[in-house]
């Protein structure tokens, strides 16, 4: 009997086989009344707080040789590290609640090195209005570190990727494609500016914004796109079940990575097909737009369709072609089905 690889079959297509086993989809028929949103479905699991609160709950991994660019600091991988799950935390509209961090290393790891590690993260959590409340130490063969956020927000503006119905506008905040051009440039050593740099090396997760958005009552979906916006598209297309279009000139992309792209086609693989970008997607009632209009730098780059249409981009003379399901996934997998 032939056994299949996991990289055959990629990190989505595991996750699903996986919460299948855990069986935790709500809880409910299981008699865990307490689990809301369970393994596999969402940005977070969500825990009910039986009040009008629930608790959503994050993890993420990173390691050495396979997250942090070795141009990255100490201070740029810690802060990293807690950037990714507190980016989990903000795709729930949900307030940060602390973090706990553990930390593998080898046995001859710099104490300094640590220190500016541990500085990293504790300035990414302060940014974000939380704390480090504890975590774990251990000998590892490569640094490995393991992040667990905590959030809470209340039920009543819990956002899932779940919601989205036809006729919704697609709303991005930031720009699409700077980490990707960062990592391709580090790559093929070729030169980019710092503000390019810094997008993949320092992502921001977009906690405060977020907050607004769910307190606004407009947003009916929202994950973040740290996959890329290509994999995030189909993420919400398949648990809201809707489909797509986005206009191409209305994608998001800084100057400095326009003048970095080789062409339209470059330009367009990073905006859509390339991950570390730690913006928001999130789909809006059009009547009650102008509640989010001021809350960030958002842009409205499509607009929700039926779920039968796909997921297309439309060219500026109004052609339609299907985008393609990729992006990053770990296991180095082809994109899932």
């Amino acid at each position: 009997m032939k056994e299949t690889k996991v990289s055959s079959i990629g990190e989505r297509s595991l996750i699903s086989r996986l919460s299948e086993i855990f069986n935790a989809p709500e809880g409910k028929e299981r008699g865990q009344e307490g689990i809301i949103i369970g393994a596999g479905s969402d940005d977070c699991a969500v825990l009910d707080l039986k009040g009008e609160d629930c608790l959503v709950v994050t993890t993420d991994m990173l390691h050495r040789t396979t997250d942090f660019p070795v141009e990255m600091t100490p201070w740029q991988m810690g802060w990293m590290s807690a950037a990714v799950n507190l980016s989990d935390i903000a795709a729930m509209g949900a307030e940060p609640a602390g973090l706990l961090m553990a930390i593998g290393m080898p046995a001859d790891t710099e104490i300094a090195f640590v220190e500016e590690l541990a500085k990293g993260i504790q300035a990414c959590a302060e940014f974000c209005g939380t704390a480090v409340v504890g975590g774990d130490l251990d000998t590892h063969a490569e640094l490995t570190i393991t992040g667990t956020a905590l959030g809470r927000v209340k039920k009543s503006q819990l956002l899932l990727r779940k919601g989205a119905k036809p006729g919704d506008l697609v709303c991005v905040t930031g720009y699409a494609g700077s980490a990707g051009a960062a990592l391709e440039a580090i790559q093929s050593k070729k030169s980019v500016s710092e503000t390019v740099l810094k997008a993949l090396f320092e992502p921001v997760p977009r906690t405060q914004e977020a907050r607004k958005l769910a307190e606004s009552g407009a947003v009916t979906s929202m994950m973040d796109t740290s996959d890329g916006l290509a994999m995030s598209l189909y993420d919400l297309a398949r648990q809201s079940k809707v489909g797509f279009k986005v206009r191409e000139n209305a994608l998001t992309v800084l100057p400095e990575v326009r003048e970095f792209a080789s062409g339209p086609r470059e330009l367009l693989e990073l905006a859509l097909y390339t991950g570390g970008d730690f913006e928001l997607i999130f789909t809006v009632d059009p009547e009650r737009l102008k509640k989010v209009q001021n809350i960030c730098n958002l842009t409205i780059i499509g607009e929700c369709t039926k779920y039968e249409t796909g997921i297309v981009l439309e060219s500026p003379e109004f052609k339609l072609t299907t985008i393609e399901q990729r992006g990053y996934q770990q296991l180095k997998a082809e994109p899932a089905d």
